[in-house]
């Protein structure tokens, strides 16, 4: 990269349109966890009312009903391990996002700072999702 021509303004520009879309990602997500919770305990189970809950082992506190656990139907258990296999790729978007906005504000502060080398860094730790890096590197992550 033998030169470089960054407008500041238009990168804080468009770090603010990428936060607030972020913003708008972490509610769709958190609102898909919800409800999938409560699909999972609106879907029932598949075994007679009776059985439909365990009663727990240990001691109970006078005037307390036994501790239960409510059996996991079918449906319940396939949204929970739809979740569970989703969580490390939520995970993963959420931290290539981080990466790029805190590396692309680095690398322009360090730009305008003329520290092109630090800021080549930032940009390749940014790529890398390397957070721990541009945590050291003055971002914050």
């Amino acid at each position: 990269m033998p030169s470089w021509n960054i407008r500041p303004q238009g990168v804080q520009g468009q770090l603010q349109v990428t936060g607030t879309h972020a913003s708008d990602l972490e509610t769709a997500l958190t609102t898909m966890m919800t409800n999938l919770s409560e699909a999972a305990q609106a879907a029932g189970t598949a075994v007679p009312g009776s059985q439909a809950f365990t009663r727990l082992q240990g001691p109970v506190a006078p005037g307390q009903a036994p501790p239960s656990q409510g059996a996991m139907g079918p449906v319940a258990a396939a949204l929970a391990e739809y979740a569970e296999e989703r969580q490390s790729e939520y995970r993963a978007m959420a931290e290539r996002i981080q990466a790029a906005v805190t590396g692309a504000a680095i690398a322009t502060r360090e730009y305008v700072e003329g520290d092109l080398d630090t800021a080549r860094e930032a940009q390749d730790a940014a790529r890398a999702v390397d957070l721990d890096l541009l945590a050291d590197l003055g971002g914050q992550t």
